[in-house]
């Protein structure tokens, strides 16, 4: 009997990036296929080149990828898990070259951005670059660099691509953790409960009605009365309408539970638009 193939699943980046390894945890054996771009990557959700995607959403010590919640917005795609995966950058170099060697740092922008403490203590004097991926970064110094030139990276690309670790554990802060969402192009929702799944949370964006005075208010009145736990909010700029914000919510419980449908409904009626981004259970942390 054929085994059947392996779930394919969308992550940025090339191997060895975070994203493939929070691929690896929420699917074990799940075939990994690695795009240069977020949007490429909910392109091929969108086009079937992948039955999964997995996009990086928050990183605790750098803020928001504010990229990736403009793309849920836009792409017909539906948030079924996540995972917090405990994040550990290396100085990654060619074997035998030392601190004093390196000109150069190459990485993706937010590794950067979670090791400006070490680069400032150790680097202050080399070229810092920003590259698309830190496992591009890390490939295209395996590829193409010196012995004066590092990047920044996971210990999967420094075996993957033949570099050996200079510093292990650079970031400012070792609570690095970085939130991902697991995509699936249809939602899979639970059947209704009149209670809340305690172990389940549902993402949302919506926009507000602008000539309603204390609009914001008032939406997040919707989940207080029905002592609805609101976990994340994120406010997103209304591209042409100066002044005006989109916010993303993450409420504790699933579509389907009575209290947070509810609380749905009530919000439609004062929102000028409401999209679930979807129903999931909370995330395990991986460190």
């Amino acid at each position: 009997m054929q085994s059947s193939p392996a779930i394919r699943i969308a992550f940025q980046g090339e191997t060895g990036a975070f994203s493939e390894e929070a691929m690896q945890c929420l699917h074990p054996g799940a075939e990994g296929v690695p795009f240069p771009s977020f949007e490429k990557v909910f392109e091929a959700l969108g086009s079937g080149a992948a039955d999964q995607a997995v996009i990086p959403i928050e990183n605790s010590l750098f803020g928001s990828v504010h990229e990736c919640y403009d793309l849920l917005r836009v792409h017909d795609v539906s948030i079924i898990g996540e995972l917090k995966l405990r994040i550990r950058h290396n100085l990654i170099g060619f074997s035998g070259a030392s601190l004093e060697d390196i000109r150069v740092v190459r990485s993706h922008p937010q590794a950067l951005g979670q090791c400006r403490r070490f680069l400032r203590m150790h680097l202050s004097s080399a070229d810092v670059i920003a590259a698309y991926d830190t496992a591009g970064a890390v490939r295209e110094l395996a590829q193409s660099g010196g012995p004066n030139e590092a990047a920044i990276g996971s210990t999967r690309a420094a075996a993957v691509y033949g570099l050996e670790i200079l510093e292990a554990g650079i970031e400012s802060n070792h609570q690095n953790y970085t939130r991902f969402l697991l995509l699936s192009p249809k939602q899979e929702m639970p059947p209704p409960v009149p209670d809340i799944r305690k172990d389940w949370k549902t993402s949302i964006v919506f926009s507000m009605r602008t000539n309603v005075p204390g609009a914001l208010f008032k939406s997040l009145a919707v989940f207080a009365l029905r002592e609805l736990d609101l976990f994340k909010i994120e406010s997103r700029p209304l591209v042409g309408s100066p002044g005006n914000y989109r916010f993303y919510l993450d409420v504790l419980g699933a579509a389907s539970d009575k209290p947070v449908e509810l609380a749905l409904d009530h919000l439609r009626e004062i929102a000028s638009y409401l999209k679930v981004l979807g129903s999931y259970r909370s995330g395990k942390t991986q460190e």
